[in-house]
């Protein structure tokens, strides 16, 4: 849909309020991009991801009276909305049970091709340079969305533990980075 309107913020959320078509299409054309990448830095499947995207914009559309302008712009609104609905995925059973028939190599090939990733920041080399659990603890947390008791779970390792660990991996970090 290609959309040649432009709106104000102000005008776009009168629009969107008000359900027109012609503001949810300009929405679409000029934050789909944003959104996916968001939700695809969650989500390496390309395909989950647009599936995550669609409900992204369903939701937008039957919650957008809840937005508050004094909390936020409308950008920061829908993102929020977007990473929530990409984590809420990866916890859901379908997602558990496509990651564990997907290959770690096909994982790995489609995160590279779907926007910016930890390669694209740099800090692909400071990572590796961790203890293999260590960055595996970081990746599970900061990468792929999961809390620190489902983080737990998944390695069978005492929460405090998975706790402790993490912290003191990003104490290491910002050392190794400058950062005290």
């Amino acid at each position: 849909m290609v959309n040649t309107a432009t709106y104000t913020e102000q005008e776009l959320i009168e629009g969107l309020v008000a359900h027109d078509e012609q503001a949810y299409g300009y929405l679409y054309d000029n934050y789909s991009k944003a959104l996916f990448t968001v939700i695809s830095q969650i989500i390496s499947s390309r395909e989950m991801a647009e599936e995550v995207l669609q409900e992204v914009f369903v939701k937008i559309w039957q919650n957008i009276n809840s937005y508050d302008p004094k909390r936020g712009r409308i950008y920061t609104w829908m993102i929020n909305i977007a990473r929530n609905q990409a984590i809420d995925r990866t916890r859901s059973r379908e997602f558990s049970q496509k990651s564990r028939t997907t290959s770690l190599p096909e994982s790995l090939a489609e995160s590279r091709g779907s926007g910016p990733g930890v390669q694209d920041v740099g800090l692909m080399r400071t990572l590796n340079s961790l203890p293999e659990e260590s960055r595996k603890l970081l990746e599970l947390a900061y990468f792929q969305g999961y809390t620190h008791e489902e983080i737990a779970t998944m390695t069978s390792t005492p929460l405090g533990t998975v706790k402790t660990r993490i912290r003191s991996t990003i104490i290491h970090l910002r050392k190794i980075l400058g950062n005290k």
